[in-house]
């Protein structure tokens, strides 16, 4: 419990990274997390895109002027909602996998940060653009 306690006290919102390596080992974890977040009806509305390749953290840096680290950044999660799955939820539910994706990189001893895209459709396209994933 404890353990816990001081993962939720010490994580903080990291915006410059280390050209150090994320491990599949500390992605598997950080996955593993985020899926395990409640979800209403245990619907679990999300899918997680894994990016690594640089050209894509490049592009997903100019997402907006608050999206920058990702140009340094060795990886990022996308979150993303699925709509036909749960209608209603899955932006709740798509907060509460993030949180526990987030725990889960201060646990594994890395730094991370949530950079939000939704509402905004231009942000939300772009994403779904650099991705090929499709958007609401």
């Amino acid at each position: 419990m404890e353990d816990l306690l001081e993962v939720m006290y010490t994580r903080r919102s990291i915006r410059e990274y280390t050209d150090e390596p994320v491990t599949d080992e500390q992605v598997e974890t950080m996955l593993k997390a985020a899926m395990a977040a409640p979800s209403f009806q245990n619907l679990c509305p999300w899918h997680f895109v894994v990016v690594r390749k640089r050209k894509l953290l490049d592009k997903l840096a100019e997402t907006h002027k608050y999206a920058h680290m990702l140009a340094k950044a060795p990886l990022a999660i996308v979150v993303c909602g699925d709509t036909e799955v749960s209608e209603r939820h899955w932006v709740e539910d798509t907060c509460a996998a993030t949180q526990n994706l987030l725990l889960a990189v201060t646990a594994v001893g890395l730094g991370g940060v949530w950079i939000s895209v939704y509402p905004n459709k231009k942000r939300m396209k772009y994403v779904g653009q650099v991705l090929d994933v499709p958007t609401i």
